[in-house]
């Protein structure tokens, strides 16, 4: 298990054309370290060094401390006393099991919940987010910004409920976070993007079953891709989803 984290910078790249994504040092040294775990750059079970990470980025080793206590919050890093901080292992099959499990318990009532209001409907809002990630990113592969995308997306649908209790619950899993390290599935968006769009057209319909189904496929689809992450023998043959409640139709 390596004790240290040897992390290359990403080469020169052409400045950013309006609507073009910011290249890394415009990022925060949170989001760069953030993207360099997401990546895998600095892999998962993997000491921090907070040291080399300070040189590297070429900052005090202060916003460093700061960024790796904010990706505490996030479960991607954890203390380990006397060690200091390491990353956070990846899930394991069940652990993905569970999470999807809690996932459709919350997402598909909350994609009907806001097809349901015509008034305050975020369905514009929500294709407004696929096209902006499809003209900044294309079909390139762009993992840490998928990620970012699947955030926004499914953000801003809890946020159109305005149930607190529901979006709490759901911020507390950190879903993306750990599932796009999981497993480089679908790293250019084109089926995750696809999902997005049927919710958001069915959510702008005002089509409460049909906003609800489509997330619900959403996540089936979503557990197959990264369950692609476990072999049969390490997955224990991939648990199915158990709970009536959640079973797909």
């Amino acid at each position: 298990m390596p004790d240290t984290t040897e992390m290359t910078g990403p080469g020169h790249r052409p400045d950013p054309q309006p609507g073009a994504p910011a290249r890394p040092e415009q990022l925060s040294v949170y989001e760069r370290i953030k993207a360099m775990i997401l990546s895998n750059q600095i892999p998962p079970d993997t000491k921090v060094n907070i040291d080399k990470l300070a040189r590297q980025l070429s900052v005090s080793q202060t916003p460093v401390r700061e960024a790796v206590q904010r990706l505490e919050g996030d479960k991607l890093v954890a203390r380990r006393q006397p060690r200091g901080y390491w990353t956070t292992p990846l899930l394991n099959a069940h652990e993905l099991r569970h999470m999807f499990e809690v996932r459709l318990l919350l997402e598909p009532w909350t994609a009907r919940a806001a097809a349901t209001d015509r008034t305050a409907n975020p369905g514009q809002d929500l294709l407004d987010e696929v096209d902006r990630f499809i003209q900044a990113y294309g079909q390139h592969e762009h993992g840490y910004e998928l990620a970012s995308h699947d955030v926004a997306f499914h953000d801003a649908l809890f946020e159109s409920v305005g149930n607190r209790f529901l979006s709490d619950a759901y911020r507390q899993i950190h879903a993306h976070l750990h599932l796009f390290r999981l497993y480089p599935a679908d790293l250019n968006g084109e089926q995750t993007v696809a999902e997005h769009r049927r919710i958001a057209e069915a959510v702008l319909a005002a089509d409460p079953a049909a906003a609800e189904q489509a997330m619900r496929d959403h996540l089936f689809a979503a557990m197959r891709r990264f369950s692609l992450g476990f072999t049969a023998d390490s997955a224990h043959g991939f648990p199915e989803i158990r709970s009536t409640v959640v079973r797909r139709n």
